[in-house]
């Protein structure tokens, strides 16, 4: 009977890593102000295809959650996982899965793999792919075994048992639509988190109004003072979700003049046209007041809090529970004769909000 192996040098980084790790208490504070999960599925990112999830399911990878543990749960094809995990014994050098990102396309800045509760079953090395591909059939094409055009995104890279790990990618400036996921041989991984930019398709009217806001046009979080129960990502992200795990939720105030905030940064410099705050599935948190400001910041400084650029946009307004509260031209100050490069949220004392949604049209 004859056993095939693989030998070291399939299974293990060609070379030595290069100085490009980040440390896990360090992944959020490199990658939170600037980039977005661009594999995320809350941006509607799917699996395209896989080489085997025998024992857990390929599509956890792109969840947004935390990894959780059920220790000594059991399903028919063994132990159960909160991540994708293949058979042992690999005849191929790797396995793989194709993930179709959830922007029209993306710049890459960094890769996480979290191993969450993989120990002993964990992939051993990883690496990652990238392709441009946006003709029709794209996501079929792709997915085919023999699709030859693969670019790096990033080399072979060890992983360790039950873990966050992270690697900056320097240099990758080309835009990708797909990503492809190597484990070396085989084993598990509990999430996979692709930190980059949006690069979206912009309308080809000029004076049509999209959602400057949006993860997927451009839109990111930068800072805030608290995201204890909720992140503020979650608020740019589309529709409008499917519990209060997926809003922006601060702390309860214990102090009295109390006010919670986060800085949005446009997908464009634009005019703002209206403003939509939703409550979706906070009930008994949501914020009693809202408040928004604004300012045009010119090149890449860092935007503070009390930067004094800041001017009002929108007055206080009162708001309820679980439900969509629309700002227009009728309320918003001044709004025909500025534009915009960031917004920032000011929800009074503390509580959730689900989406922050600003509408308008590019400064061209």
């Amino acid at each position: 009977m004859d056993i095939q192996t693989l030998s070291p040098e399939l299974v293990l980084p060609a070379e030595q890593p290069l100085n490009d790790a980040v440390s896990p208490e360090l992944i959020d504070k490199t990658f939170g102000s600037d980039c977005i999960d661009l594999a995320s599925i809350s941006l509607t990112s799917r699996i395209l295809a896989f080489s085997d999830e025998f024992f857990a399911d390929a599509s956890n990878l792109i969840n947004p959650r935390t990894p959780v543990h059920r220790p000594g749960v059991f399903v028919p094809s063994g132990a159960w996982y909160d991540g994708w995990e293949t058979r042992r014994h690999n005849p191929q050098p790797f396995d793989w899965v194709i993930i179709r990102l959830g922007v029209a396309s993306g710049r890459p800045k960094g890769v996480e793999i979290n191993t969450a509760f993989f120990n002993g079953n964990e992939a051993p090395v990883i690496s990652v792919d990238g392709c441009y591909e946006t003709a029709e059939g794209a996501d079929s094409v792709v997915a085919e075994k023999g699709y030859n055009g693969w670019s790096e995104v990033l080399g072979k890279r060890p992983c360790g048992p039950s873990q966050r790990q992270a690697w900056k990618l320097e240099g990758q400036n080309d835009s990708i639509t797909h990503v492809r996921l190597r484990m070396w041989p085989d084993g598990g991984i509990a999430r996979f988190r692709l930190y980059g930019e949006a690069v979206p398709v912009w309308p080809s009217d000029p004076t049509q109004e999209i959602e400057l806001s949006a993860a997927v046009m451009g839109g990111v979080a930068e800072s805030c003072s608290d995201q204890h129960f909720g992140g503020k990502e979650n608020l740019l992200l589309p529709g409008r979700g499917i519990d209060m795990g997926d809003g922006w939720e601060t702390k309860r105030s214990r102090s009295q003049g109390h006010t919670d905030w986060v800085i949005v940064k446009l997908g464009a410099r634009g005019k703002v046209s209206r403003i939509v705050i939703d409550t979706a599935h906070f009930r008994g948190n949501f914020p009693q007041g809202v408040m928004v400001e604004a300012a045009d910041f010119e090149g890449n400084n860092v935007v503070t809090h009390g930067d004094s650029a800041w001017s009002e946009l929108l007055p206080v307004q009162k708001v309820g529970p679980d439900q969509e509260f629309e700002f227009g031209r009728n309320v918003l100050l001044k709004v025909e004769e500025r534009v915009f490069t960031h917004m920032k949220l000011t929800i009074i004392p503390d509580g959730g909000v689900k989406r922050f949604r600003v509408f308008g049209t590019r400064a061209l």
